[in-house]
């Protein structure tokens, strides 16, 4: 009688956890403004970005990022990439339906340029 009674109590505490429990996104509350998309490694562009450096010297610049956080704004759309160390944001609003402004950025050297340095730098015989 004891083992049914034990048997019964543990059956129920285990059919007690499966209420309703969903997968994925849609299971999730809302728990800020913000969503994560993601954390990418900085790539190589990342650092040809024409901006500013930081008047301190000791502050971190593009080419310090080592990984670069892309998040949502879950109220206006806003999609922002940063920077791990150096702080700095590109954003964009693809349904703000007007040209985001600062996009494309401009770069000191593009893909195509860092490419043909690489191959020149590479040993004939390769």
């Amino acid at each position: 009688m004891r083992m049914a009674i034990t048997g019964l109590i543990g059956v129920s505490a285990l059919l007690a956890g499966c209420h309703g429990a969903t997968s994925g996104v849609e299971g999730r509350q809302a728990r800020g403004r913000f969503a994560g998309i993601g954390v990418y490694e900085a790539g190589r562009v990342w650092q040809q970005m024409t901006v500013p450096d930081p008047k301190d010297p000791a502050m971190a610049k593009l080419a310090d990022d080592e990984h670069v956080i892309v998040v949502v704004d879950s109220r206006t759309g806003e999609v922002r990439q940063c920077g791990d160390h150096s702080g700095y944001c590109v954003a964009m609003n693809p349904w703000a339906g007007s040209p985001p402004t600062g996009l494309p950025t401009r770069l000191r050297k593009h893909a195509a340029d860092l490419d043909s340095k690489a191959a020149r730098a590479e040993p004939a015989g390769k």
